[in-house]
């Protein structure tokens, strides 16, 4: 079967075409608009723009990027301080709770205290003793040996003498 002219010639036709269409094109680059500036011309003005643009969005992140480094120091500096200022407290606390039971311990050992109702409360390394004593003598004895206590600054005999 022969080929029709007109099926024939449809590839030279569409090659032709998109020939044309790229001459019109390059044939653009040297033509001039309202500026005076070339296609060509216009295309480097407009890369040199997104280039300008590109390095100012680069500075910017930069400059953003250096004060979030910043803030960041800041916060961990709050943040460590705050977690010392916690473990001081804690550790305040557990030394409290220390004294108390060594204070209350000493308490019992001893045979005049041990049948005594003494409270024992400590707070910042202050021993604060309350209840009651059957004797002065007894009293005294009770500071005397909160005080020998290892982080007692000071003891608050509050203790009443009731002879029983």
């Amino acid at each position: 079967m022969k080929e029709a002219p007109s099926d024939h010639c449809k590839p030279r036709v569409r090659v032709m075409g998109s020939l044309l269409a790229l001459l019109f094109a390059l044939g653009g680059c040297g033509k001039s608009d309202d500026d005076g500036k070339t296609a060509g011309q216009q295309l480097d003005a407009a890369i040199a723009k997104t280039e300008q643009a590109a390095e100012k969005a680069k500075a910017g992140t930069e400059s953003a990027m250096a004060n979030v480094g910043a803030a960041m120091k800041d916060a961990t500096r709050e943040v460590e301080a705050s977690g010392k200022q916690i473990a001081g407290k804690a550790g305040e606390k557990l030394n409290d709770v220390g004294i108390t039971a060594a204070v209350s311990s000493g308490l019992a050992k001893d045979p005049e205290l041990s049948a005594l109702k003494i409270n024992v409360d400590t707070k910042n390394g202050v021993v604060t003793l309350t209840g009651s004593a059957p004797t002065e003598a007894a009293r005294e004895k009770a500071s005397a040996l909160a005080k020998t206590v290892k982080g007692v600054n000071s003891v608050e005999n509050r203790l009443v003498v009731k002879a029983g």
